[in-house]
């Protein structure tokens, strides 16, 4: 028992966004949208929505989200907070309602680096994080050219940032790496639904008390109650994970394309230098109920490590057209304190400090 008071449970995108083309971050049909606290109608970001803008809100110091590609990464950027999604299998998984075994993981966030070092520690009944976020530590920096975004106000954050971190002594190394291929992104895509078709029915028949056993039961239960669980969108994505299957031949050969690809890319970028660096996502796009996110404003610098397990975190970077955009950093696997050391030295060059929105000036 580490002692925390839980204050009580989130808010989270439906089915962590993997239900349907038209998902609205922050939306589920138990908790309604989440708002973003910085401007109430813009986007909270997803999945772990309501543990970012809870954070930002000043509601609670600490939070729990998870991650298979940006859900813990994407809501600490929109609402101006820090999240670590550590190596995938690093933290158990017990009770989580599962997308991916290859890809999922809980992670912590909190308004600094330091905080989400100290739930990191609670979480992976591991010591030495918090230490590193006091250390003066010297990262080489291997700056990712292409994880930029769309906005220009973003990329500006971006820029001026790598400058002051070359400026406070820090080695900056930069990296060429091509954005990946169309074909990169369907494979991890059907291998999440392949996965899902598995996982969510060993998961779900586990639950005790529980009349639903599989995904198919799942989508009959929507269909039944149509009413609340689809009023804004649909469940598309579930409908093509029972059509693609569990794990067989096409899976095993979607998933070592990505994982032979994402391995090749990161191997690349990571030699002679410590973590990688990168833009996020743009700021917080106008919430759309059953008119799917603004995903154009995102980089790709999640997918890699989604693929391979690697942990990123975020930590945040500047305000621009009043709202907050985060700094993402890249790690080897099973190098979290290296990944906290080095953001923890990020968060001290900017200086930036907690950002909060304005009722809470």
């Amino acid at each position: 028992m580490a002692g925390a008071n839980i204050i009580g449970a989130t808010n989270l995108s439906e089915w962590a966004n993997i239900r349907s083309p038209e998902s609205t971050s922050g939306w589920s049909a138990l908790g309604g949208l989440t708002a973003n606290p910085w401007k109430h109608p813009h986007s909270a970001g997803g999945s772990s929505s309501g543990s970012g803008a809870a954070i930002a809100a000043g509601l609670v110091a600490l939070a729990v989200g998870s991650e298979t590609d940006g859900s813990i990464v994407c809501p600490a950027s929109l609402n101006g907070c820090v999240g670590i999604k550590p190596t995938v299998g690093s933290i158990p998984r017990d009770g989580m309602v599962p997308i991916s075994s290859s890809q999922d993981s809980p992670g912590p966030m909190a308004r600094t680096v330091t905080d989400t070092a100290l739930l990191l520690e609670v979480m992976m009944s591991a010591r030495g994080f918090v230490s590193a976020a006091n250390a003066d530590f010297s990262p080489t920096i291997g700056f990712v050219k292409s994880w930029t975004t769309n906005h220009d106000g973003t990329n500006t954050l971006l820029f001026d940032a790598v400058s002051k971190l070359s400026a406070a002594g820090l080695t900056i190394v930069e990296i060429d790496a091509p954005a990946p291929d169309e074909s990169v992104g369907l494979d991890e895509f059907h291998v999440l639904l392949h996965e899902l078709h598995d996982d969510l029915g060993e998961y779900l028949s586990r639950r005790c008390g529980s009349s639903l056993s599989s995904l198919a039961d799942v989508v009959a239960f929507n269909r039944t109650h149509s009413d609340s669980e689809l009023q804004y969108f649909g469940q598309e994505y579930f409908d093509l994970a029972l059509e693609l299957g569990g794990r067989g031949d096409e899976y095993l050969a979607k998933r070592r394309r990505n994982v032979d690809w994402a391995s090749a890319m990161l191997g690349k970028a990571f030699a002679g230098v410590d973590v990688l660096i990168g833009a996020t996502y743009a700021p917080a796009w106008l919430s759309n109920l059953g008119g799917s996110d603004d995903h154009s404003g995102a980089s790709w610098i999640t997918t890699a490590p989604s693929i391979t397990g690697d942990p990123v975190g975020c930590l945040p970077m500047g305000i621009t057209d009043g709202l907050p955009v985060g700094l993402g950093v890249v790690a080897p696997a099973y190098e979290e304190e290296l990944l906290v050391a080095s953001m923890a030295r990020i968060e001290k060059v900017l200086s930036i400090g907690i950002l909060r929105p304005s009722f809470l000036r």
